[in-house]
């Protein structure tokens, strides 16, 4: 106790920098079986003398600029950080990890960062709400209930999960010089008007997804999301015209999506599906629970769109499937549903396929789709499909670039039931209508 009161007096009287330092730096070099110690030793560090608890507030928002603007450099994204937190930690460290990243955006100017970057930050509502930083740690231990040893435990908790990250491939610039990309930031994902600095089209897609997921009446959700599914085709079929003409000279970006248990893999496998049909390329990092897409930019705001809407019908059909048992009584819901999931990722994957497919065709022999749903007859032209080969061809290049060793998986299916029953349900879930209405 004496030598923790002489380090504690030295972080009061200024040396609450040097004392977090140490105690993150044993807390990350700890093996497992003495992490323990090594948080118990740094919390009590941190949090053994009242009067240094406000130079301790500083001194951690210090170190967190340094240790979040080092994952930053590794290729990570503020949803990354969330997400890693959510799956490994508590809400407590998430809230505080949310923090953080909120105070190192102090750093950077609202124009150092992307469109997608800036949307990241919104949804995880990352704002500096405290009064001053010395302030911080005593007003996050009220709103929370926390004592400062607890506060000072989920600190260091947090800053060894963070920086013990391996670097990742970017999938965008990072904040900085140079850093804003892809336009302006867009409105919330949910809103169905116009939302500055997207396509037009972009927004009426997102309008329709909207209201397939709200709608009580299958019928209508399964129009409006044919609809979708429609407007994105001609959307991607009009950017590779417009980038063969010589107006667009993009190269292919990449996103991250999460894709978390339980069913990860058949839900890897639903993005998947949409992601080739849209001409994009996904990589899973399961370890991390997330899935890199790799396409053009256009091209993977609809994907995102898509996966999130469809994500959510096949959850609910999954569901209303409810659970089965052997004869024994004994339940087999987890590999129905498995199985359920499988079938329901593979049968859109083979609609989708065939309404892109069509809408090819389509735009090849002239056939157009207007912004206000009627259609245009134009002369065919002749770029269209060397268009998007090259367009095929670069996504493909870049995820050469991006992950360079990729590795397949398999994903068994264990129970025929399941299997036929998300057949059934992916039908059911049509992305189009009647024939002459998916042809226009």
């Amino acid at each position: 106790m004496g030598r923790r009161r002489q380090q504690g007096q030295a972080g009061a009287d200024g040396g609450a920098a040097p004392l977090l330092d140490q105690a993150v730096r044993a807390v990350l070099t700890a093996p497992e079986d003495g992490l323990d110690l090594a948080l118990d030793t740094g919390a009590s560090l941190m949090a053994a003398v009242p009067a240094q608890w406000p130079a301790v507030s500083r001194a951690l928002l210090g170190y967190a600029d340094t240790a979040v603007g080092r994952c930053w450099s590794a290729g990570w994204r503020p949803a990354d950080l969330a997400r890693v937190v959510r799956r490994e930690l508590k809400p407590v460290h998430l809230a505080l990890a949310v923090d953080l990243i909120a105070a190192e955006g102090r750093r950077h100017p609202a124009a150092a960062l992307d469109r997608r970057w800036h949307e990241q930050l919104r949804e995880l509502e990352a704002e500096v709400w405290w009064q001053g930083d010395e302030a911080y740690l005593a007003a996050f231990a009220h709103r929370h209930r926390l004592d400062r040893f607890a506060l000072a435990t989920a600190a260091l908790e947090l800053l060894r999960t963070w920086g013990r990250l391996p670097p990742i491939a970017p999938v965008g610039p990072g904040p900085g010089p140079g850093g804003r990309a892809g336009g302006a930031p867009r409105a919330d994902r949910q809103a169905q008007g116009p939302v500055p600095g997207e396509p037009r089209m972009l927004s009426r897609i997102r309008a329709l997804l909207a209201k397939a997921e709200s709608t009580e009446y299958p019928e209508e959700a399964e129009a409006l999301t044919a609809k979708a599914q429609q407007l994105m085709a001609q959307h991607s079929i009009d950017e590779a015209l417009l980038a063969a003409g010589g107006a667009d000279r993009n190269a292919p970006g990449a996103l991250r999506i999460g894709v978390d248990n339980p069913y990860e893999s058949p839900k890897t496998m639903l993005l998947d599906a949409v992601a080739a049909a849209n001409r994009c390329r996904v990589v899973w990092a399961k370890e991390f629970g997330f899935c890199t897409v790799v396409g053009f930019d256009g091209d993977l705001d609809g994907v995102e769109l898509l996966y999130t809407s469809l994500l959510v019908q096949m959850t609910h059909a999954m569901q209303k499937a409810g659970s089965r048992q052997h004869l024994d009584g004994a339940s087999r819901t987890k590999a129905f549903r498995q199985s359920f999931l499988v079938a329901y990722a593979a049968r859109i994957r083979e609609r989708l396929t065939a309404a892109t497919e069509r809408a090819t065709e389509d735009a090849a022999a002239g056939r157009h789709l207007r912004e206000d749903g009627t259609e245009e007859h134009l002369v065919p032209d002749e770029r269209l499909l060397p268009a998007l080969a090259a367009r095929t061809e670069a996504v493909d290049q870049e995820v050469g670039r991006m992950f360079p060793k990729l590795v397949s998986q398999r994903v068994r299916v264990s129970d025929g039931e399941g299997w036929v029953a998300g057949r059934a349900a992916a039908d059911r879930a049509a992305l189009h209508g009647r024939a002459g209405e998916i042809r226009r």
